[in-house]
């Protein structure tokens, strides 16, 4: 453990950084990702489930990604086409594909209504924010964290209720999720017991 802040070797021009549950990836400018720490989930998107103390590349992603995030055990990237990939821990769906299956590389997320330019990772449940102002989400639904009206998991996105335009900005939490609209008003849904 370290208290002061200490260089990260083997990483330059980097444009984004996301820090996950005991992992952490990063954007270089070049849209390629890169990711360390632990790894029991295949988080780190190397094809293995092996931790590591420095970074390592994501397999299949050397360039063409705009944006990453980090959730618990799992991280998504948005692909400069405007679709999403994502890869480590999927017991409730977060990833996207369809399944529950754990995943050591990167994966398509499915079903996307629209080209997305941003995605956020939570707990177990992953948001994008597509390029019309859309809010869909995937993944535990156990607090409503979807905002789909039910509290069913889904192993593909849907659409968040009443948030099919408008929005600039989604940020997803533990059992919660918030988007911020062009109007500067915040929308919140999911767990709320604090």
């Amino acid at each position: 453990n370290r208290a002061l802040p200490v260089n990260v070797p083997g990483l330059q021009n980097v444009a984004a950084i996301a820090a996950g549950g005991s992992h952490t990836c990063a954007l270089t400018t070049g849209g390629a990702v890169k990711c360390w720490g632990r790894n029991d989930y295949g988080q780190l998107g190397d094809g293995t489930r092996t931790a590591r103390t420095r970074p390592v590349d994501v397999l299949g992603l050397s360039s063409g990604v705009t944006a990453i995030a980090a959730g618990g055990y799992h991280t998504c990237a948005v692909l400069a086409g405007g679709g999403a990939k994502c890869w480590g821990w999927n017991i409730s769906g977060q990833l996207g594909d369809n399944t529950t299956q754990y995943r050591t590389s990167p994966v398509t997320v499915l079903g996307l209504a629209a080209p997305i330019s941003a995605v956020d990772a939570g707990w177990e449940h992953t948001c994008a924010l597509t390029t019309g102002g859309a809010v869909q989400c995937w993944g535990s639904n156990a607090s409503g964290q979807l905002g789909d009206g039910t509290t069913e998991d889904r192993w593909t996105p849907v659409t968040v209720s009443g948030l099919a335009s408008g929005v600039v900005a989604v940020a997803a939490g533990d059992q919660h999720t918030c988007a911020a609209t062009t109007a500067g008003a915040v929308w919140c849904w999911g767990a709320n017991g604090s």
